[in-house]
């Protein structure tokens, strides 16, 4: 090693960097020393307070050092006031930090994820595959309608044959029923329509024995 190196200690090896968790636990600790520090000089205050006030009138010299001592603890106090609030501003940036660097690598780890989940697959093997789906849900529909289509009966059928065959099945049932009843009494067999009605002006006797004849005829007919 060199003189130079050694006068000023390029030899010695750097010490590691502390983690984020470590620093922020050294701060902590840190703040704790300095809080019981405080309480110390605010007591120390009060004590220099009293010993002023004792040897105020009597010993004017003793009471002016309390006060000074008083002034120089006060002085202390500030100080680690100030130090407390730089410290407390590390300590936070510090978590924040820490809270940032894992939620990076939380992100990191999910889009490695997520990238190594879409290596494994295509779009255009995407898009192919969902056109096969609708071609083979195509094809499942034409053969469910195929399958609902009754084949074998009732095909190359007459509608109009059908039919006249109905027609007539009705009426050889309608003979048949007719046929069961018998013959129709003459009294209430359907009669004729009667004539329309005679003209207005009054008719001879002649003409109305006529006509009696007529409708005796018609009645028995």
């Amino acid at each position: 090693m060199s003189v130079f190196g050694k006068i000023f200690g390029g030899g010695k090896k750097q010490a590691a960097a502390p983690t984020p968790v470590e620093a922020i636990q050294k701060l902590r600790e840190t703040e704790e020393m300095l809080i019981k520090k405080q309480d110390f000089l605010e007591k120390k205050i009060e004590q220099e307070i009293s010993s002023a006030r004792k040897h105020g009138t009597k010993n004017k010299r003793l009471a002016l050092h309390a006060l000074k001592r008083k002034k120089q603890y006060e002085k202390q106090l500030n100080q680690i006031d100030g130090t407390l609030s730089t410290i407390e501003f590390q300590r936070e940036a510090l978590e924040n930090a820490s809270t940032n660097s894992e939620v990076l690598s939380v992100m990191g780890s999910a889009a490695k994820a997520l990238k190594a989940a879409h290596n494994h697959m295509d779009v255009d093997q995407v898009h192919d595959l969902m056109d096969d789906i609708a071609e083979q849900q195509e094809v499942a529909n034409e053969i469910a309608e195929a399958i609902s289509n009754p084949t074998g009966f009732g095909q190359d059928v007459d509608e109009d044959e059908l039919l006249a065959e109905l027609e007539q099945l009705e009426q050889e049932e309608l003979d048949e029923k007719l046929l069961d009843v018998g013959p129709i009494p003459a009294a209430t067999a359907k009669l004729p329509d009667v004539p329309s009605a005679l003209p207005e002006k009054a008719k001879s006797k002649k003409q109305e024995d006529d006509d009696l004849a007529e409708l005796e005829a018609w009645a028995n007919a």
